[in-house]
């Protein structure tokens, strides 16, 4: 995949950590109460748009590593690039999982008790493992290619 021969994979990342971490703020500010109504969709919508870029990040990450450009590669730098692929499956899963969390959460916004209570939890757990596993992944992507 590639867009006037660069690799689509750096391309995409920047979409990918930009809404990740944007996405995750906005379904903890969700949560507070006197920003509820007003942040209602913004976050659904954002959760759903950081879920996508993340996959294409991932997709474009795994197809540019099937492309042959980085066979042969030995030590530091393969050992980098085998963390960076780890935390970016998990940060797949993690988007997917805290999408699916916001969309409820969005679809549900008017209950109340304990299920709003059960679903503040989740949606605030994942939000944080989102931001986290964004920067972890992002980081490790980084240091792959510019070796610090």
């Amino acid at each position: 995949m590639e867009i006037n021969g660069i690799p689509l994979h750096p391309l995409a990342v920047h979409a990918a950590v930009v809404a990740g971490p944007v996405a995750a703020l906005a379904a903890l500010l969700y949560l507070v109460p006197a920003w509820r109504d007003r942040l209602r969709w913004p976050m659904v919508v954002l959760a759903v748009v950081a879920c996508g870029a993340i996959w294409v990040a991932h997709l474009s990450g795994e197809d540019l590593l099937a492309s042959g450009r980085f066979d042969g590669l030995a030590g530091q730098l393969a050992e980098q690039l085998e963390e960076h692929e780890e935390l970016a499956e998990t940060l797949r899963l993690v988007a997917s999982g805290f999408t699916v969390v916001a969309v409820v959460a969005g679809l549900l916004h008017r209950r109340a008790g304990a299920l709003r209570v059960g679903l503040g939890v989740l949606l605030a757990a994942s939000a944080v493992a989102l931001g986290v596993w964004t920067v972890l992944a992002g980081e490790a992507g980084a240091r792959a290619v510019w070796g610090a």
